[in-house]
């Protein structure tokens, strides 16, 4: 059972100050996460791709980079790579570059993406929305399995008998598949025999299980075994020495934050206490509270649906630096050791 930590290097106001942290610091503010985050033995920490004004991370592989040379042992993954929008041989140049760097720690988790300002960006158009993805995963795996390259599609020049370089250190380059909980994405990663990464931000974890099934299935039919199968999930959450007091403090950054995604997404009606104390009950998809509280979360999680890997998302809007290093430490520190031994030795 890996541990570790997601985030979009969020630059939202701090809704106590109004203060707006600028790209740079919080760019700065991950490289210290991630030297933390080895330092404590946490086994993953990846960055999502994202090209709006609240978030600094439109290019995780550069920030991995940086915080490759300054540690030692952590994985590092993009969370996700918007794949659609984007060249299939630069992001293995970019990911194998960062494999080299880190001496084999590097992983792509593919996904078409939440958010949608990078098509416009980029020159895509979102009618093709769903073919993107397909034509340009197609593409990355057969860089990833082969030093040369002959292909063919709709969207991008044809590649033939062409070399990319540099090759990565592990053999093959790790890609997972990411996915909020669509169907279609699971039964393609189960088909490909690729490692799955659910995003589960509201409603109850468990509710994901049909999903999971669905994979396993995919790939029992593709001729894969289910049981060598990684599964991760992604959860908003934060950890604190205090559930009350931590869960008061990650409250108002986290209303903020969801309140502008749902307008801009229709959702309606605001984000209120109460949504956010019953997402942190025992069954909610909320990872909020002292580490017993999200310890216990997590093996729930585990026993409900086999995962594999659990990316706590931290944070949700902007929080203190010491907060978010310190929720970083008891992850570490607390929460992982009292998951594993719940679980059992080697688990």
């Amino acid at each position: 059972m890996e541990i570790g930590i997601s985030t979009f290097l969020e630059t939202t106001p701090d809704p106590a100050t109004g203060r707006i942290m600028s790209h740079a610091e919080r760019l700065r503010n991950a490289v210290e996460e991630m030297m933390l985050a080895d330092q404590v033995g946490l086994d993953v920490y990846g960055i999502g791709e994202h090209h709006r004004p609240d978030y600094a991370g439109t290019a995780p592989a550069v920030v991995l980079a940086a915080g490759a040379a300054v540690t030692k042992r952590i994985r590092l993954t993009s969370a996700v790579t918007v794949l659609s929008s984007d060249d299939p041989v630069r992001v293995y140049q970019a990911f194998s570059t960062l494999d080299g760097i880190s001496n084999g720690r590097a992983e792509i988790m593919a996904g078409r993406g939440s958010f949608i300002e990078s098509f416009p960006l980029f020159g895509y158009s979102l009618d093709d929305y769903n073919e993107l993805f397909e034509e340009k995963l197609e593409l990355l795996l057969a860089i990833r399995d082969s030093e040369k390259v002959n292909w063919r599609g709709g969207h991008r020049p044809a590649i033939e008998n062409l070399g990319v370089y540099p090759r990565s250190v592990q053999k093959p380059l790790p890609v997972w598949i990411a996915s909020g909980g669509n169907a279609e994405s699971a039964v393609r990663a189960g088909l490909l025999g690729l490692p799955i990464a659910f995003a589960i931000i509201g409603g109850m974890p468990e509710q994901f299980a049909p999903l999971v099934d669905l994979y396993k299935r995919a790939a029992a039919s593709a001729g894969h075994d289910p049981a060598k199968l990684q599964i991760a999930t992604h959860s908003h959450g934060f950890v604190g020495d205090d559930n009350d007091r931590t869960a008061d403090l990650f409250f108002a950054p986290t209303a903020a934050q969801m309140n502008v995604i749902g307008r801009e997404r229709g959702w309606g009606g605001e984000y209120t206490r109460a949504t956010y104390d019953a997402a942190r009950s025992l069954r909610g998809a909320l990872y909020v509270g002292d580490p017993e509280t999200v310890a216990e979360k997590i093996v729930l999680l585990r026993k409900n649906l086999g995962v594999t890997r659990f990316f706590l998302h931290v944070n949700v809007g902007t929080m203190p630096h010491k907060e978010v290093l310190h929720a970083i430490e008891l992850l570490g520190t607390k929460v992982a050791p009292l998951v594993r031994q719940a679980l059992g030795q080697g688990q």
